[in-house]
């Protein structure tokens, strides 16, 4: 318990790194409302979709003079982008509103349209607060990192994306005591998760940004639990091709980023090719602070 009489300490220095992440989050400004950015590989030569969602998020932000927060993105992939040209963000002004304030951006490679996203943001305001528990899951520092622990082929992989080397990513295993009671039909996964370098403060917007990132790692590969491992576990090659269709957030609290927080995921349904699935980001205090929904293409691999 903290004490309230004792004078406040001194805030602990944070060891890791700075701006690493957050260097994948940086785009060039080209003029008023369009703006320049390099997204890595995810699978060979395919731009990684949460980091073209993440770019596109903080173009949309950076549009908001007062920068109010974000408080939900839809988004759509629309064709695979190349991690070798830059991508252009393309921010349209549509609403300016009071209390919210909505953008859209069109994500432009080579002339071509690969991904739409609608953003809106809102001022903070004082209502009843509510939601659901977090489930009683062992803490981070007591799993393994999924990276280090992954099969050599994964670490391989992972090297030749350019990217994903600045997270922390820790699945808690099947079985474990605290999860949630299986269900037929429904597939889930726990998930800790957070930038490994350490993110700016007092930009809201950066921390959301790593947030839409974060939340395509694992989500779709939810659908597809009960044919195959999640990439980070996977021994053997994979028997389904993937990809992400759409995706949604909506963020509910304030959040860092670069701090722990669980991924709760499970995936209700998969039919005519398509999976779908939901995930809760928790808080180390147990407090839901965003949500996420995606729908994946499944089909099995030729």
């Amino acid at each position: 318990m903290t004490d309230l009489t004792a004078p406040p300490a001194p805030p602990a220095r944070d060891p890791r790194p700075t701006s690493r992440f957050a260097d994948l989050l940086e785009i060039e400004q080209l003029d008023e409302n369009t703006f320049r950015g390099y997204c890595h590989a995810g699978a060979p030569m395919r731009a990684f979709g949460g980091h073209v969602a993440a770019q596109a998020l903080v173009a949309a932000g950076r549009t908001c003079e007062d920068r109010r927060p974000v408080h939900s993105l839809h988004g759509y992939f629309l064709l695979p982008g190349s991690p070798t040209r830059p991508i252009d963000y393309l921010v349209e002004r549509v609403r300016e509103g009071v209390s919210y304030t909505t953008r859209r951006v069109t994500a432009m490679q080579r002339k071509n349209e690969i991904f739409s996203l609608t953003v809106s943001l809102k001022h903070p305001e004082p209502a009843a607060d509510r939601h659901r528990e977090m489930p009683p899951l062992p803490a981070p520092e007591s799993l393994p990192d999924a990276v280090a622990a992954a099969p050599e082929e994964v670490r391989r992989t992972v090297a030749a994306t350019g990217g994903f080397q600045d997270l922390d990513v820790r699945f808690v295993p099947p079985g474990t005591p605290g999860l949630p009671a299986a269900v037929p039909g429904l597939l889930q996964q726990h998930v800790w998760m957070r930038t490994a370098s350490a993110l700016p403060d007092g930009d809201p917007l950066l921390h959301a940004a790593a947030l839409a990132y974060l939340s395509d790692l694992t989500l779709a590969s939810t659908a597809g639990l009960d044919e195959q491992p999640n990439f980070f576990q996977r021994t053997e090659p994979p028997t389904l091709l993937m990809a992400s269709l759409d995706h949604a957030m909506w963020f509910h609290r304030p959040f860092r980023a670069d701090e722990w927080l669980l991924f709760a995921q499970r995936s209700p349904s998969a039919s005519d090719g398509r999976g779908l699935a939901l995930g809760e980001f928790y808080d180390r205090e147990g407090r839901l602070v965003a949500s996420a929904v995606q729908e994946a293409l499944i089909r099995r691999q030729p």
